[in-house]
């Protein structure tokens, strides 16, 4: 199959460059961005790496600020560990490993430690791809390769635990104290929902309020209008009475004395 031969050739032939081939002047930002695309493994056009994902990386401490905005070999081989590692972990666990990694080592010897395991690595998983796969098989692998990747990532994010615990001290976390602090986090969730359930019920509450005392408000306010239209028009028809009585009166009154 034309696309598994196309695959083995990538992951054969395609290597970060070492460190001893980065370039010598330093890079501004769109140049790094740009130079990255060629130091991963692509099957698309554009590369995973934006300028504001570097200015995270920055931010967080995964990489030592720019020198003058530009950027050097210790960047540039820093952002190639941080886009191969990122693929499985968190960002927060990958800047977690490789602050670890780099305590006995410089970046330099790292990075090259770092190439070494990948290369190894990438010649592995080709050597298990056979060309002559059947394309109603492909699903099958698939769901193997997922499977196998979803059990070593649980197994990275478990080591990863144990060197925090036992960086602050803690040591091992005893199995029994882990499920009560799981069974703590839960009733603290099951609570924060309650709580934000109660002050939605209030919110609702005091909507409804606000709408029937509205509504009561206009009512009334319609009431005494027609009140007073009415009262005005008894008012009126008292006045039209009153003075259609007086006219009569004085007309009789003059043809009385006539």
């Amino acid at each position: 199959m034309e696309e598994l031969i196309q695959l083995k050739e990538k992951l054969d032939g395609e290597r970060p460059v070492r460190w001893i081939d980065f370039p010598d002047i330093g890079l501004y930002k769109d140049q790094v961005v740009s130079y990255m695309y060629r130091q991963l493994i692509h099957f698309e056009e554009e590369g995973h790496l934006t300028s504001a994902m570097i200015n995270n990386y920055i931010k967080g401490r995964l990489l030592p600020r720019a020198e003058g905005k530009k950027y050097n070999r210790e960047h540039l081989a820093g952002l190639t560990e941080i886009c191969v590692l990122k693929q499985i972990l968190s960002v927060e666990n990958a800047g977690f490993l490789l602050h670890q990694e780099l305590k006995g080592d410089n970046q330099e010897t790292f990075y090259e430690k770092f190439c070494n395991i990948l290369d190894q690595a990438l010649t592995e998983t080709s050597a298990q791809i056979h060309t002559d796969w059947d394309a109603g098989c492909l699903s099958d692998i698939v769901l193997r390769l997922a499977v196998s990747s979803y059990c070593q990532k649980l197994v990275c994010e478990r080591l990863l635990e144990i060197i925090r615990n036992r960086e602050e001290g803690k040591g091992p976390e005893d199995p029994k104290e882990a499920n009560r602090k799981r069974g703590k986090k839960r009733e603290k969730e099951q609570e924060k929902k309650q709580d934000d359930n109660e002050i939605r019920k209030q919110d609702d509450n005091g909507i409804r309020k606000r709408d029937d005392n509205e509504i009561r408000k206009q009512d009334d306010n319609g009431i005494r209008k027609r009140d007073d239209n009415e009262i005005r028009k008894q008012d009126d028809n008292g006045i039209r009475k009153q003075d259609d009585n007086g006219i009569r009166k004085r007309d009789d009154n003059e043809i009385g004395e006539k």
